[in-house]
């Protein structure tokens, strides 16, 4: 038996940020990880996908200023040889920093599959580890389509789809929420012919549906064709049926990405062993990430509450916080979020239409990038944003779209944690020119 101060299970953001934390703080940690360190957002999320992104931004720049590149039948010829092995450059630096981060003092990397046996005490195959304190980050992985016929051959996940090794000629998208649009961008800018099947209204559902539909129409102008409220009833090697309107329609296609959604990795947990409280959605916890058992946690996606790294990462040090009795403000109710299509999403705080739903009094302050100097001259004239305030001047939420709308974002993030108002947002200086200003001219309207 390893005794230690703190098991971690899961090495991704909240897991590795946890367990450096702590370590320095004098604790003595062991993390357990069954996969690659660094888990879904490094490996087969958010950092392959951004990467990709940076590539569809080259392949769009060069056309737009080499148009006489562009030949007939094979508009624009992408090495994606090329763009796999820079994706795995990156993510295989940045593994191994995460990798060099374990190794210090303290920490005690355990490659296997953890298992609870009780309360305090998690096992590795026949190796038993002990703590007082257990913090569950095992991540989430996809949701597979509840269809009886899909065909293995087209059928992937967005793990598989960043690894196929060319540029699917066709391809459907099946699902609008974060993984499908960031998708459906990046492979029309390589050349794919995307479509997007989608049952319910609009896409992207977490995103204010006046934005999103802003959004939807902008990438509709790249070539993206979306298929809202239409329900897939198959994947045959005839292609995608699905049922719009009534009426059953075959679509072709040579790749079918499922994005239907995530849902927590607790299976192989044995929670019952120790009595830990989970549903469909996560695992169950309290406004401090604790499970229905004292000293277990639950941190990151396996709690279904808010699915980004970023959020992980700050769940994983209020816990640690928790353990070793130090306070912190933390403002986990303040949670940024982005879209990295083209153009970009963000949105923090409440939207137009939670405060329309639940009867919120509020004040809409709107700003358009094609008032804006550095949109301009970036020709980057597309995007919106949306200021939400409460009757006394307080900013309750923002909702943007268009170029670097995560960055717009984060900054009302920041004046939301400091209670910032409306005027005081007015008075505050702006360089000029930047996209900044944008927000500037909302808090103006």
């Amino acid at each position: 038996m390893t005794t230690a101060d703190l098991i971690i299970i899961g090495s991704g953001p909240g897991g590795y940020r946890a367990a450096e934390y702590a370590a320095r703080n004098g604790l003595q940690v062991v993390i357990i990880e069954q996969g690659e360190v660094g888990g879904t957002c490094l490996n087969v999320g958010c950092i392959p996908t951004k990467t990709l992104c940076h590539e569809a931004d080259v392949v769009r720049t060069v056309r737009a200023v080499c148009p006489q590149i562009e030949n007939g039948s094979n508009p624009f010829p992408v090495n994606y040889t090329r763009v796999q092995e820079r994706l795995s450059t990156v993510v295989g630096q940045l593994r191994s920093g995460v990798e060099q981060l374990l190794a210090m003092p303290g920490i005690t990397l355990v490659k296997g599959t953890a298992r609870f046996e009780d309360t305090r005490t998690v096992a590795v195959g026949t190796e038993h580890y002990s703590a007082p304190h257990i913090i569950i980050a095992t991540g989430a992985g996809p949701k597979i389509l509840p269809v009886k016929q899909l065909d293995a051959s087209k059928v992937m996940t967005s793990t598989e789809l960043l690894h196929i090794d060319h540029v699917p000629k066709q391809l459907v998208i099946v699902g609008a929420g974060v993984i499908g649009m960031e998708f459906a961008s990046i492979f029309c800018s390589f050349g794919s012919r995307v479509t997007v099947i989608e049952f319910l209204k609009e896409c992207l559902p977490s995103l204010d549906s006046d934005v999103a539909k802003r959004l939807r129409k902008s990438l509709e102008k790249r070539g993206v064709e979306f298929l809202m409220q239409t329900a897939v009833k198959a994947v045959t090697e005839n292609g995608v049926t699905f049922e719009r309107k009534g009426k059953e329609e075959i679509l072709d296609a040579d790749a079918v990405l499922i994005a239907t959604g995530r849902q927590p990795n607790m299976e192989r947990l044995q929670l019952e062993r120790a009595g830990i409280a989970f549903d469909r959605s996560g695992i169950t916890v309290d406004e401090h990430l604790q499970t229905s058992v004292k000293g277990i946690y639950a941190i990151g996606d396996v709690n279904g509450r808010q699915m980004l790294a970023h959020a992980a990462t700050m769940q994983g040090l209020h816990v640690v916080n928790r353990i070793l009795g130090m306070s912190d403000s933390i403002r986990l109710d303040i949670m940024p979020a982005a879209i990295f299509t083209y153009p970009e999403a963000a949105s923090v705080g409440l939207s137009e239409d939670t405060c329309k739903e639940q009867s919120i009094s509020y004040k809409c302050h709107k700003a358009f990038h094609r008032a804006n100097g550095k949109a301009l001259a970036m020709d980057e004239t597309e995007g919106m944003l949306k200021l939400l305030t409460d009757p006394s001047g307080l900013i309750i939420g923002c909702h943007a779209f268009g170029a670097h709308s995560a960055d717009l974002i984060q900054e009302v993030s920041v004046l939301m944690c400091k209670h910032t108002t409306i005027g005081e947002l007015r008075d505050m200086v702006h360089i000029h020119p930047t996209l900044s200003e944008v927000l500037q001219a909302a808090a103006e309207s």
